[in-house]
C-alpha cells in the first residue's frame, strides 16, 4: 500500500491533476516537493505526491524495490487518480524520480505534459551514490549504504536493474511536452544529463537553469520559483477549463497549519496571501489589507474608466494610489471616546489625459460613487456560520 498526499487548490475543484514523483530515497514530504505542489495548486492544479515503496509512509521493503518498481508505484499512482478522480495531465520527477517519470509516461496515456528537476539522463548514475559499498553488493549480493545519512539496504538485483534502462529511446518518443529544469551548480547529478536529455528529445522541449540552487533545492526560494515556472509553463499544454464555473461573487480562502500563508480561490483565479515575517508570515503575498486596499482601488479605477468612455473623455491612464493606517479622531463630534482610533484609508487619483479643471473634479466626485466605496460606506452584515 502506498502512502500519497493529494493537494487540492482552495476551491477544492482542480482543473486538472498532476503526480510528484520525490528524489532517490527521498520522501513526498520534502518542503522543495511541498513548495512545488503549492505553486500548482495556486493554478488550479491538484498534485498526488506519494512515497515509492518502502519510503516514508508507503510499505514494502526499500531493498527489494528497485527501478522497474519506481515506474509500476507510478504507474498505480496513475490508475489511482484515473479511477478515484480524474486521469492525470502532469507528471512531474525530481532526480531518480525524473528518470522514472521519463519511462512512466508510455505507460500513461493520459500525461500531456512532463517536467523533471535534476533528473539523471541515465538510471545508473545513480550507482555513484553506492561506491562505498560496491563490493559488498557484489560480493554478497547486498549491503548497508549510507545515503544522506540514513542507512539503506541495497542489493544486487538494484544495481543490474539500473543497467538494464536506456531511456534514450523513451525520451525520443515522449508524448507531450517536456520541460527540463536543472541547477548548473548541481554536483550530485550534472548539469550534462539536462543536456543530454534536451538533446533526446524532441519539440516541444524547454530547458530553465535553477542557477544557484543545490540538488535538493534546499533554499526555499529556489523550489518556489521551480512551481512557478512549472505551473505557468503547463497550463500552455494542459486543458484548463473548467465545465462549472464558480458562482461569480464566490471568494474560498484556506490557510494550513504552516504559518500565515493562505491561498485564495476566486472563480477560477487564484492567489496568495500572506503577512510580514515580524507578525509570523512569510511574506510571500500580500496581506489582507492589501487586498481591501487593492479592491477598493481597481472599483475606483474601473469605474472612472467606464465614465470616461462613456463622456469619451480623453483619459489615457487611471492611477489610484492608496495607503492604510489607523488614525485619531480627536475631532470626532459622534464619538464617546475622543481620542479613539479609526481606520482610514488615503487615496490619490492620477488622471493622464488632456482633462479641463471640470472633468477632473466631475471624475473626483464619481470615483467616490464606485460600487466597493460604497459597500466600505453602508451597513455591512456578516453572517457567518460553521460546517
Amino acid at each position: 500500500m502506498l502512502s500519497g498526499k493529494l493537494e487540492f487548490p482552495a476551491s477544492q475543484r482542480p482543473l486538472a491533476f498532476a503526480i510528484f514523483a520525490h528524489c532517490f530515497t527521498c520522501s513526498k514530504n520534502l518542503n522543495a516537493v511541498r513548495n512545488i505542489s503549492r505553486g500548482l495548486n495556486q493554478n488550479g492544479i491538484a498534485v498526488l505526491r506519494f512515497d515509492f515503496t518502502g519510503l516514508g509512509g508507503s510499505e514494502g521493503e526499500f531493498s527489494d524495490t528497485n527501478f522497474s518498481s519506481n515506474i509500476d508505484d507510478l504507474v498505480n499512482a496513475a490508475n489511482f487518480l484515473r479511477e478515484e478522480y480524474k486521469a492525470p495531465q502532469l507528471i512531474i520527477g525530481h532526480s531518480l524520480g525524473g528518470a522514472a517519470v521519463l519511462r512512466a509516461v508510455s505507460k500513461i496515456s493520459s500525461i500531456q505534459a512532463v517536467a523533471t528537476i535534476g533528473a539523471p539522463f541515465d538510471p545508473s548514475h545513480v550507482r555513484k551514490l553506492f561506491d562505498e559499498g560496491i563490493d559488498g553488493i557484489n560480493k554478497k549480493g547486498e549491503a548497508t549504504i549510507s545515503i544522506g545519512g540514513r542507512p539503506f539496504k541495497i542489493k544486487k538485483q538494484f544495481i543490474d536493474d539500473l543497467e538494464k534502462y536506456d531511456c534514450s529511446k523513451e525520451i525520443k518518443n515522449l508524448r507531450g511536452a517536456l520541460m527540463i529544469l536543472h541547477s548548473p551548480q548541481d554536483n550530485t547529478v550534472g548539469i550534462e544529463n539536462a543536456g543530454k536529455i534536451y538533446d533526446a528529445a524532441m519539440h516541444p522541449k524547454s530547458f530553465v537553469s535553477l542557477d544557484g540552487a543545490d540538488h535538493l533545492l534546499t533554499n526555499e526560494s529556489d523550489s518556489i520559483y521551480a512551481g512557478e515556472i512549472i505551473s505557468s509553463w503547463a497550463k500552455r499544454y494542459l486543458d484548463l477549463k473548467s465545465e462549472e464555473l464558480k458562482p461569480q461573487n464566490q471568494v474560498t480562502v484556506r490557510t494550513g497549519k504552516e504559518g500565515l500563508y493562505t491561498e485564495i480561490a476566486a472563480g477560477l483565479h487564484h492567489l496568495i496571501a500572506d503577512e510580514p515575517e515580524s507578525v509570523g508570515g512569510t511574506e510571500l503575498g500580500p496581506t489582507p489589507y492589501d487586498f481591501l486596499l487593492t479592491a477598493l482601488g481597481t472599483c475606483k479605477s474601473m469605474t472612472l474608466r467606464l465614465y470616461a468612455d462613456r463622456k469619451k473623455w480623453p483619459v489615457d491612464e487611471i492611477l489610484v494610489h492608496l495607503s492604510h493606517d489607523k488614525a485619531y479622531r480627536d475631532d470626532c463630534e459622534d464619538c464617546e471616546n475622543k481620542g479613539a482610533r479609526i481606520d482610514q484609508i488615503e487615496r490619490k487619483i492620477e488622471l493622464v489625459g488632456n482633462l479641463d479643471a471640470d472633468q477632473r473634479q466631475r471624475l473626483l466626485e464619481i470615483a467616490d460613487k464606485c460600487p466597493v466605496h460604497r459597500t466600505l460606506h453602508s451597513e455591512i452584515s456578516v453572517v457567518t456560520q460553521m460546517v
